[in-house]
Protein backbone atom coordinates (compact mmCIF):
# COMPACT_ATOMS: atom_id res chain seq x y z
CA UNK A 1 0.00 0.00 0.00
CA UNK A 2 0.95 3.66 -0.23
CA UNK A 3 3.04 5.71 2.18
CA UNK A 4 1.54 8.85 3.69
CA UNK A 5 2.79 11.55 6.03
CA UNK A 6 0.60 12.84 8.84
CA UNK A 7 1.82 15.97 10.60
CA UNK A 8 0.43 16.34 14.10
CA UNK A 9 -0.54 13.68 16.66
CA UNK A 10 -3.49 15.46 18.23
CA UNK A 11 -6.98 13.98 18.26
CA UNK A 12 -7.49 14.34 14.50
CA UNK A 13 -4.02 13.19 13.51
CA UNK A 14 -4.10 10.23 15.90
CA UNK A 15 -7.48 9.06 14.58
CA UNK A 16 -6.37 9.40 10.97
CA UNK A 17 -3.04 7.66 11.62
CA UNK A 18 -4.72 4.71 13.32
CA UNK A 19 -7.30 4.29 10.57
CA UNK A 20 -4.83 4.53 7.68
CA UNK A 21 -2.32 2.21 9.34
CA UNK A 22 -5.03 -0.35 10.05
CA UNK A 23 -6.05 -0.13 6.40
CA UNK A 24 -2.52 -1.22 5.48
CA UNK A 25 -0.92 2.08 4.52
CA UNK A 26 2.57 2.99 5.74
CA UNK A 27 2.14 6.02 7.97
CA UNK A 28 4.84 8.53 8.94
CA UNK A 29 3.43 10.32 11.97
CA UNK A 30 5.28 13.58 12.74
CA UNK A 31 4.90 15.21 16.15
CA UNK A 32 7.03 18.14 17.33
CA UNK A 33 6.49 17.50 21.03
CA UNK A 34 8.40 17.09 23.32
CA UNK A 35 11.26 18.78 21.44
CA UNK A 36 9.00 21.80 20.87
CA UNK A 37 6.10 22.43 23.23
CA UNK A 38 3.12 24.68 22.56
CA UNK A 39 1.82 27.38 24.92
CA UNK A 40 -0.85 24.93 26.12
CA UNK A 41 0.49 21.35 25.97
CA UNK A 42 2.30 19.78 28.90
CA UNK A 43 3.30 16.31 27.63
CA UNK A 44 4.62 14.47 24.59
CA UNK A 45 1.53 12.22 24.46
CA UNK A 46 -0.67 11.96 21.41
CA UNK A 47 -4.22 13.30 21.69
CA UNK A 48 -3.45 15.46 24.74
CA UNK A 49 -6.58 17.40 25.71
CA UNK A 50 -5.64 20.85 26.99
CA UNK A 51 -8.78 23.00 27.27
CA UNK A 52 -11.24 20.46 28.63
CA UNK A 53 -11.66 16.73 29.21
CA UNK A 54 -15.13 16.54 27.66
CA UNK A 55 -16.40 14.95 24.45
CA UNK A 56 -19.77 16.61 25.05
CA UNK A 57 -23.31 15.29 25.42
CA UNK A 58 -24.28 11.62 25.16
CA UNK A 59 -27.93 12.50 24.52
CA UNK A 60 -28.69 10.17 21.56
CA UNK A 61 -30.90 12.81 19.94
CA UNK A 62 -28.39 15.67 20.18
CA UNK A 63 -25.93 16.58 17.44
CA UNK A 64 -22.99 15.18 19.42
CA UNK A 65 -24.95 12.05 20.35
CA UNK A 66 -25.69 11.40 16.69
CA UNK A 67 -22.08 12.14 15.76
CA UNK A 68 -20.92 9.57 18.33
CA UNK A 69 -23.26 7.00 16.80
CA UNK A 70 -21.76 7.74 13.39
CA UNK A 71 -18.24 7.42 14.77
CA UNK A 72 -19.09 4.14 16.50
CA UNK A 73 -20.40 2.78 13.19
CA UNK A 74 -17.19 3.93 11.47
CA UNK A 75 -15.00 2.26 14.11
CA UNK A 76 -13.52 5.36 15.69
CA UNK A 77 -10.28 4.73 17.53
CA UNK A 78 -10.52 7.92 19.61
CA UNK A 79 -14.13 7.28 20.64
CA UNK A 80 -13.28 3.76 21.76
CA UNK A 81 -10.41 5.07 23.91
CA UNK A 82 -12.59 7.85 25.33
CA UNK A 83 -15.25 5.37 26.42
CA UNK A 84 -12.58 3.19 27.99
CA UNK A 85 -11.27 6.07 30.10
CA UNK A 86 -14.51 7.89 30.86
CA UNK A 87 -15.08 9.59 34.21
CA UNK A 88 -18.43 10.54 35.78
CA UNK A 89 -19.87 13.59 33.98
CA UNK A 90 -23.65 13.29 34.02
CA UNK A 91 -25.05 12.93 30.51
CA UNK A 92 -21.70 13.76 28.89
CA UNK A 93 -18.62 11.79 27.89
CA UNK A 94 -15.61 13.09 29.82
CA UNK A 95 -12.29 11.30 30.25
CA UNK A 96 -9.30 10.99 32.52
CA UNK A 97 -7.20 13.01 30.11
CA UNK A 98 -3.79 11.65 31.19
CA UNK A 99 -4.80 7.98 31.04
CA UNK A 100 -6.63 8.58 27.76
CA UNK A 101 -3.67 10.27 26.04
CA UNK A 102 -1.19 7.67 27.30
CA UNK A 103 -3.38 4.82 25.98
CA UNK A 104 -3.73 6.52 22.57
CA UNK A 105 0.04 7.04 22.40
CA UNK A 106 0.95 3.48 23.32
CA UNK A 107 -1.60 2.03 20.90
CA UNK A 108 -0.18 4.07 18.03
CA UNK A 109 3.42 3.18 18.83
CA UNK A 110 2.63 -0.55 18.69
CA UNK A 111 1.24 -0.40 15.13
CA UNK A 112 3.82 -2.17 12.92
CA UNK A 113 3.35 0.04 9.84
CA UNK A 114 3.30 3.36 11.71
CA UNK A 115 6.60 5.18 12.10
CA UNK A 116 6.60 7.89 14.79
CA UNK A 117 8.94 10.75 13.86
CA UNK A 118 9.64 13.38 16.55
CA UNK A 119 10.53 16.95 15.65
CA UNK A 120 9.07 20.01 13.98
CA UNK A 121 8.10 19.98 10.30
CA UNK A 122 8.45 23.32 8.51
CA UNK A 123 6.99 22.10 5.21
CA UNK A 124 5.63 18.78 3.93
CA UNK A 125 7.66 16.47 1.75
CA UNK A 126 6.26 17.18 -1.77
CA UNK A 127 6.91 13.57 -2.76
CA UNK A 128 4.47 12.17 -0.17
CA UNK A 129 0.71 12.43 0.16
CA UNK A 130 0.31 14.51 3.33
CA UNK A 131 -2.36 15.18 5.90
CA UNK A 132 -1.74 18.24 8.08
CA UNK A 133 -3.46 17.86 11.45
CA UNK A 134 -1.35 20.21 13.55
CA UNK A 135 -4.33 21.77 15.26
CA UNK A 136 -4.91 25.34 16.31
CA UNK A 137 -1.44 25.61 17.86
CA UNK A 138 0.39 25.01 14.59
CA UNK A 139 4.02 26.14 14.85
CA UNK A 140 4.90 29.32 13.00
CA UNK A 141 7.16 27.82 10.26
CA UNK A 142 4.51 25.35 9.09
CA UNK A 143 1.75 27.94 9.53
CA UNK A 144 3.66 30.36 7.29
CA UNK A 145 4.15 27.65 4.66
CA UNK A 146 0.46 26.82 4.84
CA UNK A 147 -0.50 30.47 4.55
CA UNK A 148 1.63 30.88 1.44
CA UNK A 149 0.32 27.64 -0.07
CA UNK A 150 -3.30 28.60 0.59
CA UNK A 151 -2.93 32.08 -0.85
CA UNK A 152 -2.45 33.85 2.46
CA UNK A 153 -5.82 32.74 3.78
CA UNK A 154 -5.03 31.93 7.41
CA UNK A 155 -7.05 33.19 10.35
CA UNK A 156 -6.65 33.35 14.13
CA UNK A 157 -8.70 33.48 17.28
CA UNK A 158 -7.84 33.54 20.97
CA UNK A 159 -8.72 30.46 23.02
CA UNK A 160 -8.60 30.07 26.78
CA UNK A 161 -8.16 27.25 29.30
CA UNK A 162 -10.07 26.79 32.56
CA UNK A 163 -8.42 26.13 35.95
CA UNK A 164 -8.32 22.69 37.58
CA UNK A 165 -8.94 22.38 41.34
CA UNK A 166 -7.73 19.67 43.71
CA UNK A 167 -10.83 17.86 44.99
CA UNK A 168 -9.80 17.65 48.63
CA UNK A 169 -9.42 21.45 48.78
CA UNK A 170 -13.15 21.99 48.01
CA UNK A 171 -15.32 22.71 51.05
CA UNK A 172 -18.10 20.14 50.71
CA UNK A 173 -19.99 21.60 53.64
CA UNK A 174 -20.88 24.39 51.20
CA UNK A 175 -20.54 22.76 47.79
CA UNK A 176 -22.85 19.89 46.85
CA UNK A 177 -22.97 17.11 44.28
CA UNK A 178 -25.77 17.19 41.70
CA UNK A 179 -26.56 17.06 38.00
CA UNK A 180 -29.12 19.47 36.59
CA UNK A 181 -32.72 18.43 37.31
CA UNK A 182 -31.40 15.23 38.90
CA UNK A 183 -30.62 13.70 35.51
CA UNK A 184 -28.23 10.79 35.88
CA UNK A 185 -25.82 10.45 38.76
CA UNK A 186 -24.77 13.45 40.87
CA UNK A 187 -21.50 13.78 38.98
CA UNK A 188 -20.84 17.53 39.27
CA UNK A 189 -19.67 19.47 42.30
CA UNK A 190 -21.69 22.70 42.55
CA UNK A 191 -20.64 25.84 44.40
CA UNK A 192 -23.76 27.96 45.15
CA UNK A 193 -23.73 31.76 45.35
CA UNK A 194 -26.46 33.99 46.76
CA UNK A 195 -27.13 37.47 45.35
CA UNK A 196 -24.54 39.30 47.43
CA UNK A 197 -21.86 36.65 46.88
CA UNK A 198 -22.45 36.76 43.13
CA UNK A 199 -22.22 40.57 43.03
CA UNK A 200 -19.02 40.54 45.10
CA UNK A 201 -17.49 37.89 42.84
CA UNK A 202 -18.51 39.81 39.73
CA UNK A 203 -17.01 43.08 41.00
CA UNK A 204 -13.70 41.35 41.72
CA UNK A 205 -13.71 39.55 38.37
CA UNK A 206 -14.31 42.75 36.40
CA UNK A 207 -11.63 44.64 38.31
CA UNK A 208 -8.95 41.91 38.18
CA UNK A 209 -5.85 42.40 35.99
CA UNK A 210 -5.76 40.42 32.76
CA UNK A 211 -2.92 38.89 30.79
CA UNK A 212 -1.74 41.06 27.91
CA UNK A 213 -2.63 40.05 24.36
CA UNK A 214 0.00 40.51 21.68
CA UNK A 215 -2.34 40.66 18.68
CA UNK A 216 -5.09 43.16 19.38
CA UNK A 217 -6.95 42.49 16.12
CA UNK A 218 -7.30 38.75 16.83
CA UNK A 219 -10.84 37.97 18.06
CA UNK A 220 -11.93 35.67 20.85
CA UNK A 221 -13.70 32.48 19.82
CA UNK A 222 -17.36 32.93 20.73
CA UNK A 223 -17.86 29.29 21.74
CA UNK A 224 -15.05 29.47 24.31
CA UNK A 225 -15.03 33.02 25.65
CA UNK A 226 -12.99 33.87 28.75
CA UNK A 227 -15.31 34.27 31.70
CA UNK A 228 -14.28 37.88 32.27
CA UNK A 229 -15.07 38.73 28.64
CA UNK A 230 -18.56 37.30 29.14
CA UNK A 231 -18.90 39.38 32.31
CA UNK A 232 -17.96 42.51 30.34
CA UNK A 233 -21.16 42.04 28.33
CA UNK A 234 -23.48 42.53 31.30
CA UNK A 235 -23.86 41.66 34.96
CA UNK A 236 -26.42 38.92 34.29
CA UNK A 237 -24.48 37.25 31.46
CA UNK A 238 -22.73 34.70 33.67
CA UNK A 239 -26.00 33.74 35.41
CA UNK A 240 -27.36 32.76 31.99
CA UNK A 241 -24.12 31.08 30.95
CA UNK A 242 -21.53 29.06 32.89
CA UNK A 243 -22.96 30.12 36.28
CA UNK A 244 -26.55 29.23 35.42
CA UNK A 245 -28.24 27.82 38.56
CA UNK A 246 -31.22 26.30 36.75
CA UNK A 247 -32.00 22.71 37.77
CA UNK A 248 -29.62 22.66 40.74
CA UNK A 249 -31.35 22.26 44.11
CA UNK A 250 -29.11 23.37 46.97
CA UNK A 251 -29.69 20.73 49.72
CA UNK A 252 -29.25 23.41 52.40
CA UNK A 253 -32.19 25.48 51.08
CA UNK A 254 -34.12 23.14 48.79
CA UNK A 255 -34.05 25.88 46.14
CA UNK A 256 -31.92 26.93 43.20
CA UNK A 257 -29.14 29.32 44.22
CA UNK A 258 -28.81 32.77 42.67
CA UNK A 259 -25.82 31.48 40.68
CA UNK A 260 -23.63 28.37 40.70
CA UNK A 261 -20.19 27.27 39.61
CA UNK A 262 -19.98 23.67 38.39
CA UNK A 263 -16.87 21.51 38.60
CA UNK A 264 -16.47 18.38 36.47
CA UNK A 265 -14.25 15.43 37.37
CA UNK A 266 -10.99 15.55 35.43
CA UNK A 267 -9.25 12.32 36.47
CA UNK A 268 -10.48 8.78 36.99
CA UNK A 269 -9.23 8.75 40.57
CA UNK A 270 -11.46 11.75 41.28
CA UNK A 271 -8.70 13.93 42.69
CA UNK A 272 -9.00 16.77 40.18
CA UNK A 273 -12.00 18.84 39.04
CA UNK A 274 -12.25 21.24 36.10
CA UNK A 275 -14.08 24.57 36.57
CA UNK A 276 -16.72 24.21 33.84
CA UNK A 277 -16.92 27.20 31.52
CA UNK A 278 -14.29 29.18 33.47
CA UNK A 279 -11.83 29.74 30.65
CA UNK A 280 -9.88 32.83 31.61
CA UNK A 281 -7.15 35.31 30.69
CA UNK A 282 -6.81 36.68 34.23
CA UNK A 283 -3.28 36.88 35.55
CA UNK A 284 -2.43 33.89 37.71
CA UNK A 285 -2.24 35.81 40.98
CA UNK A 286 -5.63 37.35 40.21
CA UNK A 287 -7.16 33.93 39.48
CA UNK A 288 -6.25 32.66 42.93
CA UNK A 289 -7.69 35.75 44.57
CA UNK A 290 -10.91 36.01 42.54
CA UNK A 291 -11.85 32.35 42.28
CA UNK A 292 -11.38 31.84 46.03
CA UNK A 293 -14.31 34.24 46.49
CA UNK A 294 -16.55 31.43 45.23
CA UNK A 295 -18.25 29.67 48.17
CA UNK A 296 -16.66 26.27 48.66
CA UNK A 297 -13.42 27.33 46.96
CA UNK A 298 -12.12 29.66 49.68
CA UNK A 299 -9.14 27.34 50.24
CA UNK A 300 -8.94 25.94 46.72
CA UNK A 301 -5.63 24.43 45.64
CA UNK A 302 -5.18 24.86 41.89
CA UNK A 303 -3.49 21.98 40.08
CA UNK A 304 -3.51 24.16 36.97
CA UNK A 305 -4.46 27.79 36.48
CA UNK A 306 -6.21 29.12 33.41
CA UNK A 307 -4.36 30.63 30.45
CA UNK A 308 -4.95 32.01 26.98
CA UNK A 309 -3.25 31.34 23.66
CA UNK A 310 -3.68 32.18 20.00
CA UNK A 311 -5.17 29.49 17.79
CA UNK A 312 -4.90 29.12 14.04
CA UNK A 313 -7.38 27.88 11.45
CA UNK A 314 -7.67 28.24 7.68
CA UNK A 315 -10.42 30.00 5.78
CA UNK A 316 -11.85 26.61 4.92
CA UNK A 317 -14.50 27.64 2.35
CA UNK A 318 -11.79 29.07 0.10
CA UNK A 319 -9.18 26.41 0.90
CA UNK A 320 -10.88 23.02 1.28
CA UNK A 321 -13.50 20.90 -0.45
CA UNK A 322 -15.90 18.65 1.46
CA UNK A 323 -13.37 15.79 1.36
CA UNK A 324 -10.85 17.96 3.24
CA UNK A 325 -8.57 18.16 0.20
CA UNK A 326 -6.76 21.46 -0.36
CA UNK A 327 -8.05 23.02 -3.55
CA UNK A 328 -5.41 23.02 -6.29
CA UNK A 329 -2.97 20.97 -4.19
CA UNK A 330 -3.04 17.29 -5.17
CA UNK A 331 -2.03 14.97 -2.34
CA UNK A 332 -2.59 17.53 0.42
CA UNK A 333 -5.37 17.37 3.02
CA UNK A 334 -6.12 19.26 6.24
CA UNK A 335 -8.20 18.06 9.19
CA UNK A 336 -9.08 18.83 12.78
CA UNK A 337 -9.37 22.28 14.26
CA UNK A 338 -6.90 23.66 11.72
CA UNK A 339 -9.52 22.89 9.05
CA UNK A 340 -12.24 24.94 10.74
CA UNK A 341 -14.09 22.48 12.95
CA UNK A 342 -14.30 23.22 16.67
CA UNK A 343 -14.25 20.74 19.54
CA UNK A 344 -12.44 17.57 20.52
CA UNK A 345 -15.16 15.24 19.27
CA UNK A 346 -15.47 17.11 15.97
CA UNK A 347 -11.68 17.05 15.51
CA UNK A 348 -11.48 13.29 15.98
CA UNK A 349 -14.41 12.84 13.61
CA UNK A 350 -12.69 15.05 11.05
CA UNK A 351 -9.56 12.89 11.30
CA UNK A 352 -11.59 9.74 10.70
CA UNK A 353 -13.28 11.29 7.66
CA UNK A 354 -9.90 12.40 6.30
CA UNK A 355 -8.63 8.82 6.60
CA UNK A 356 -11.61 7.53 4.59
CA UNK A 357 -11.08 10.12 1.85
CA UNK A 358 -7.31 9.62 1.69
CA UNK A 359 -7.60 5.84 1.62
CA UNK A 360 -9.96 6.13 -1.35
CA UNK A 361 -7.68 8.60 -3.14
CA UNK A 362 -4.64 6.38 -2.65
CA UNK A 363 -6.56 3.45 -4.11
CA UNK A 364 -7.66 5.51 -7.10
CA UNK A 365 -11.29 5.85 -6.01
CA UNK A 366 -12.87 9.22 -6.93
CA UNK A 367 -13.49 11.27 -3.77
CA UNK A 368 -17.08 11.41 -2.57
CA UNK A 369 -18.14 13.57 0.39
CA UNK A 370 -20.05 12.02 3.26
CA UNK A 371 -23.83 12.45 3.00
CA UNK A 372 -25.06 15.83 4.20
CA UNK A 373 -27.78 13.98 6.12
CA UNK A 374 -25.08 12.79 8.54
CA UNK A 375 -23.81 15.16 11.21
CA UNK A 376 -20.22 14.64 10.08
CA UNK A 377 -21.09 15.15 6.43
CA UNK A 378 -23.09 18.27 7.24
CA UNK A 379 -20.21 19.71 9.28
CA UNK A 380 -17.68 19.13 6.50
CA UNK A 381 -20.09 20.56 3.94
CA UNK A 382 -20.51 23.66 6.07
CA UNK A 383 -16.81 24.42 6.51
CA UNK A 384 -16.20 23.98 2.79
CA UNK A 385 -19.25 25.99 1.61
CA UNK A 386 -19.90 28.58 4.34
CA UNK A 387 -19.97 32.29 3.46
CA UNK A 388 -16.47 33.73 3.71
CA UNK A 389 -17.64 36.79 5.61
CA UNK A 390 -16.95 36.30 9.32
CA UNK A 391 -16.11 32.60 8.89
CA UNK A 392 -15.14 30.98 12.21
CA UNK A 393 -14.72 27.38 13.45
CA UNK A 394 -17.93 25.37 13.73
CA UNK A 395 -19.22 22.75 16.17
CA UNK A 396 -21.54 19.87 15.32
CA UNK A 397 -25.10 21.25 15.34
CA UNK A 398 -28.46 19.90 14.18
CA UNK A 399 -29.02 23.22 12.41
CA UNK A 400 -26.38 22.21 9.83
CA UNK A 401 -28.47 19.24 8.67
CA UNK A 402 -30.96 19.43 5.80
CA UNK A 403 -34.52 19.83 7.06
CA UNK A 404 -36.61 16.71 7.59
CA UNK A 405 -39.26 15.96 4.94
CA UNK A 406 -42.41 17.98 5.47
CA UNK A 407 -45.09 15.97 7.26
CA UNK A 408 -42.67 13.46 8.76
CA UNK A 409 -43.48 14.72 12.26
CA UNK A 410 -46.85 15.84 13.54
CA UNK A 411 -45.66 18.98 15.34
CA UNK A 412 -49.00 19.84 16.87
CA UNK A 413 -49.67 16.37 18.22
CA UNK A 414 -46.17 16.12 19.70
CA UNK A 415 -46.50 19.50 21.39
CA UNK A 416 -49.89 18.56 22.81
CA UNK A 417 -48.52 15.29 24.13
CA UNK A 418 -45.27 16.53 25.65
CA UNK A 419 -44.63 20.15 24.77
CA UNK A 420 -41.63 21.62 23.02
CA UNK A 421 -39.26 19.12 24.63
CA UNK A 422 -41.16 16.16 23.15
CA UNK A 423 -41.03 17.77 19.72
CA UNK A 424 -37.30 18.42 20.07
CA UNK A 425 -36.62 14.81 21.07
CA UNK A 426 -38.75 13.43 18.23
CA UNK A 427 -36.96 15.65 15.75
CA UNK A 428 -33.57 14.59 17.07
CA UNK A 429 -34.55 10.93 16.85
CA UNK A 430 -35.66 11.40 13.24
CA UNK A 431 -32.35 13.10 12.41
CA UNK A 432 -30.51 10.20 14.06
CA UNK A 433 -32.38 7.50 12.14
CA UNK A 434 -31.94 9.34 8.85
CA UNK A 435 -28.24 9.91 9.52
CA UNK A 436 -27.42 6.28 10.23
CA UNK A 437 -29.49 5.13 7.26
CA UNK A 438 -27.60 7.43 4.88
CA UNK A 439 -24.26 6.49 6.41
CA UNK A 440 -25.02 2.80 5.90
CA UNK A 441 -25.95 3.45 2.27
CA UNK A 442 -22.72 5.43 1.77
CA UNK A 443 -20.57 2.65 3.22
CA UNK A 444 -22.27 -0.14 1.29
CA UNK A 445 -22.05 1.85 -1.92
CA UNK A 446 -18.30 2.09 -1.51
CA UNK A 447 -17.93 -1.51 -0.42
CA UNK A 448 -16.60 -0.42 2.98
CA UNK A 449 -17.04 -3.06 5.64
CA UNK A 450 -16.56 -1.90 9.25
Amino acid sequence: MAEIAIIGAGLAGSEAAWQLARLGHRVRLHEMRPETLTPAHLTAHAAEMVCSNSFKSDDPCSATGILKAELARLGSFILEKAVRHRVPAGNSLAVDRDAFALDVTESLRYLPNLHWIPGMVSAPDPALPTLIATGPLTADPLAEWLSATCGGRRLFFYDAIAPIVEADSIDMSVAFRASRYGKGAADFINCPLDHDQYERFLDALLAAPRAELHDFDTPFFEACLPIEVMADRGRETLRHGPMKPVGLDDPRTGRWPHAAVQLRQDSLAGGLFNMVGFQTRLRWDAQREVFRLIPGLENAAFARLGSIHRNTYVEAPSVLDATLAVRGQPQLWLCGQLSGVEGYLESAACGLAAALFIDGALRGVPPEPLPRETVLGALLHYISHAPLKDFSPMNAMLGLLPELPEGLLDHRALKRAGGTRALKQAKGQAFRERSLEHLEHYLSGKGIVR
